[in-house]
């Protein structure tokens, strides 16, 4: 019977991943630079590039990468040294039904990012390839297919685990990055400025440390899943490097790629910049494939979570999480890329308590000995509370301000709970 479930969970949910099943470095290297195609990630550089200069913008990248990275890369060690994925490491730090939170919060974000990116591909593609009209309150039946369509294949990949998050990683991953830089590089070369002189034109008000925290911002909520991916690494080093310099690569094609999508065509990313080049199909091409190498690695992440929390199997809750962020993919667009920045904030908190529990115990960890609560309550405050300051405090960084409480509350509560 036990070699029968070995068989099926080949992305091994609740145990650790033996060193058989361990990945080749450039596979890890594709899976989380792709993890990092993020549109979203665009949308901050479009906003990046209306406040900053030239220079600014470099030092924003420069700041928020090494900060991420740095967080990200500690995650992606723990993740590989370990072979747990999120949810089994937050069991050691959160307890066993305390886990059930951390689950939840990275489950029900990455499944509300996966209905928006559904959504960012079908409604271009609807308005600028079909010429349909599409608002708030009108979404033609087109547009709606496309969802259904993209929803299928995303989900299904999401479905078959590591094995097809690869395959979809070493197709994609070279054809966006080639193909968006080409169309990044014609659009610079058809504007009528460089690109220093162009990126000097607006008001500029950004600060380079408000700009590093749109850099962290982007993709910290998705950052906080590294372990999913990495606890396939070879080894802790390994995957801590991948992860670093795929992030900081990944992270700033797409910076790149909204800000000059920005300042030379006025849209929101690449896609617009290659509807202005005529490149019609490639733009959809490109689209569809950068989105997908993020939401099927996001489907996976809340399959691992829910499955967490219910007991059942994460293909089927990876099926239950498709389908409905496929239905409500059109409403998330419209109605929850607020929320959903909000809930980014609520994250750091998580994977700096995971990254704390960790090496606080990381002989028993290790070794197998470690004890296992049922809840650890300084570990939910610190999420509670870091979540909190993290939303309302507007000064500083705010990712960089919850995961700070939450690490004060939690190391405070590991002496009381030592002494006791």
């Amino acid at each position: 019977m036990s070699n029968k479930v070995q068989k099926v969970d080949q992305d091994f949910s609740n145990s650790s991943v033996p060193a058989t099943s361990r990945r080749s470095t450039l596979t890890m290297f594709m899976i989380m630079l792709g993890f990092t195609f993020f549109s979203a990630s665009m949308w901050a550089g479009q906003n990046l590039a209306a406040g900053l200069d030239f220079k600014g913008f470099i030092l924003a990248l420069l700041l928020g990468g090494v900060i991420l990275g740095a967080y990200t890369g500690t995650l992606g060690y723990i993740g590989a040294e370990s072979g747990l994925s999120l949810d089994l490491l937050a069991q050691r730090s959160f307890g066993r039904k305390g886990s059930w939170l951390p689950s939840a919060m990275i489950g029900f974000t990455q499944m509300g990012w996966f209905g928006v990116g559904l959504a960012m591909f079908a409604i271009p593609v609807a308005k600028e390839l079909l010429g349909l009209e599409v608002t708030p309150d009108v979404m033609p039946w087109q547009g709606y297919l496309l969802v259904a369509i993209a929803g299928i294949l995303m989900t299904a990949s999401a479905y078959y685990g590591i094995k097809s998050l690869t395959i979809v990683s070493y197709i994609a991953v070279p054809l966006v990055a080639i193909l968006g830089t080409v169309a990044m590089v014609l659009a610079v070369g058809n504007g009528d400025t460089g690109l220093i002189e162009q990126f000097s034109k607006g008001t500029k008000d950004l600060g380079v440390i408000a700009g590093a925290g749109l850099v962290i911002g982007s993709f910290v909520s998705g950052g906080t899943a590294t372990p999913n991916f990495t606890r396939f690494a070879k080894n802790g080093k390994i995957a801590a490097l991948v992860t670093v310099v795929a992030f900081f690569l990944g992270n700033s094609l797409m910076f790149f790629f909204g800000a000059v999508s920005s300042i030379y065509v006025g849209g929101n990313d690449i896609f617009e910049v290659m509807l202005n080049l005529n490149l019609f199909y490639v733009a959809v091409a490109v689209l569809g494939l950068n989105i997908w190498t993020t939401n099927d690695n996001a489907l996976y992440s809340t399959g691992l979570g829910l499955a967490n929390i219910t007991g059942f199997s994460k293909k089927s809750m990876v099926l239950i999480s498709g389908i409905i962020g496929t239905v409500a993919a059109v409403w998330l667009y419209w109605n929850f890329c607020g929320w959903l920045n909000v809930l980014n904030c609520t994250l750091p908190p998580v994977g700096i308590i995971l990254i704390l529990g960790y090496f606080m115990h990381r002989k028993e960890n290790l070794d197998g000995t470690i004890e296992i609560r049922t809840v650890d309550w300084f570990a939910i405050a610190g999420v509670v509370i870091g979540a909190v300051v993290a939303n309302l405090v507007k000064w500083g960084i705010p990712s960089i301000n919850g995961m700070c409480v939450a690490a004060v509350i939690y190391v405070c509560g590991q002496l009381i709970n030592r002494k006791k």
